[in-house]
């Protein structure tokens, strides 16, 4: 049996570097190829990590060489590359979120079941190690009832960030603005954490930046399926740029999370390691630094956790895997749902 997955990437741009990376560093994962349908910045983008370019997209996934790729491109053009390379069979892992609308999201997963290929979507906060030190504390009931579950992403982007490329800002391939691109891997989290949310009350508004179509600022009251009540914020006007925030408060106890540094973490019942726990910021590394005021100050450590987990499920053989398509579609439907109530300004059931 092979003892690693060979990987091309689909689209060269930003996040790619990322990828590539993180494929270097995995243990059982390689790069091969990559595709951008702007040749010239395939060619020099696979000189510089010493793989192939392929010209054509209809080679690339024609390619047997290539058992799973990334998707790397712009938002909006997601499901345009993920449904022919899961239909040409290739395994997938997609850059959040997985589409701009929740229609494109599910004919991803559809050609995905069609073909039995396996797709996480990228969601790497999920692998935090507070993040998962809050999710057994959820799971063995330590909140008691859990009464409210926020977040904030009050981080800063320049104008010259949106200048920098005709597609950010744009409904149609960047699908939204401070919530869609920068927010949602907290607002994953919230889902991830307490559960689905059952119905949205928000506002959104441009006001910082000029020239684009989206809102760099937005908040939103949230009603949980289990009772819950909450809030986001988020922007992308606040400078310099601050840590997010995730918020869980209870009958029992409470946690808050900044970045992936646990500042609060108190529970009525207390068990052998709480203190430790609030003396150290929690378990794991806990350094904070998410790209609140860069976009690019974030490590490849998290993506190289995602694609091990997801070529470890292929050399397997494992039909199913955690953070599948389903699961990436859970945020899209939040945010989608958070402009429709704000188009409307009423209420909107989360679907």
């Amino acid at each position: 049996m092979a003892d690693k997955v060979k990987f091309g990437i689909i689209g060269t741009g930003a996040i790619a570097a990322m990828h590539a990376e993180a494929l270097h560093n995995a243990h059982n994962a390689e790069l091969v190829a990559v595709f951008d349908q702007v040749g010239e910045r395939a060619q020099q983008f696979a000189e510089k990590y010493n793989v192939r370019a392929v010209s054509s997209f209809e080679d690339f996934l024609a390619d047997k060489e290539i058992q799973a790729v990334t998707v790397a491109t712009p938002t909006g053009i997601h499901n345009k590359v993920a449904v022919p390379a899961a239909l040409a069979g290739k395994h997938l892992l997609c850059e959040k979120p997985l589409d701009v609308t929740t229609e494109k999201v599910d004919e991803i997963i559809a050609a995905c079941d069609k073909t039995g290929v396996l797709m996480m979507s990228v969601f790497q906060s999920r692998f935090v190690k507070n993040v998962e030190l809050i999710k057994q504390a959820v799971d063995a009931g330590r909140f008691g009832k859990i009464v409210l579950v926020s977040c904030q992403c009050k981080w800063f982007r320049t104008q010259e960030y949106y200048d920098s490329a005709s597609w950010r800002g744009t409904w149609a391939l960047d699908g939204g603005g401070a919530l869609m691109n920068q927010s949602i891997h907290t607002i994953d989290l919230l889902q991830y954490l307490n559960g689905d949310v059952d119905e949205v009350m928000a506002a959104t508004a441009t006001l910082s930046h000029t020239g684009i179509e989206v809102e760099d600022n937005a908040v939103a009251i949230l009603k949980y399926k289990n009772g819950a009540l909450g809030t986001i914020e988020g922007s992308t006007s606040c400078q310099p740029g601050f840590p997010r925030r995730v918020e869980i408060s209870g009958s029992l106890g409470s946690v808050v999370l900044e970045d992936n540094k646990l500042v609060r973490w108190q529970f009525v019942n207390e068990e052998p390691g709480d203190e430790e726990i609030r003396k150290s910021g929690g378990v794991g590394e806990v350094i904070s630094g998410g790209g609140a005021g860069d976009p690019m100050a974030i490590s490849s450590n998290g993506h190289r956790i995602q694609i091990e987990a997801l070529a470890e499920a292929i050399l397997s053989g494992r039909k199913k895997i955690d953070l599948d398509g389903r699961e990436g579609r859970r945020a899209v439907a939040l945010i989608c749902s958070i402009y429709k109530s704000a188009k409307l300004g009423a209420p909107v059931k989360v679907c």
